[in-house]
């Protein structure tokens, strides 16, 4: 099985929101569902970064490692080296 780590970006709230999952293409439908949460007050999150795991503790530890980082240009930076 693949597991990917991705940053959505949503132009309305200008953030970038990471994660890890299974499946990106439900998962990103889901994001754009209005709902609770960080990324449910909108419907815009795009698809900006992915990588891809063929082990899900790889996948937690990178998505961790970018959150971590809590920088927005080195964050950005990660997405313009992959384009």
């Amino acid at each position: 099985m693949e597991y990917f780590v991705y940053i959505l970006y949503s132009k309305t709230k200008d953030r970038f929101y990471i994660g890890y999952t299974s499946n990106i293409e439900e998962r990103i439908i889901r994001h754009n569902q209005k709902s609770k949460g960080f990324t449910g007050s909108v419907d815009d999150w795009i698809l900006v970064y992915k990588e891809i795991y063929t082990q899900k503790e790889l996948a937690i530890k990178r998505e961790r490692e970018i959150k971590n980082w809590k920088s927005r240009v080195k964050i950005k930076e990660l997405i313009d080296n992959f384009i």
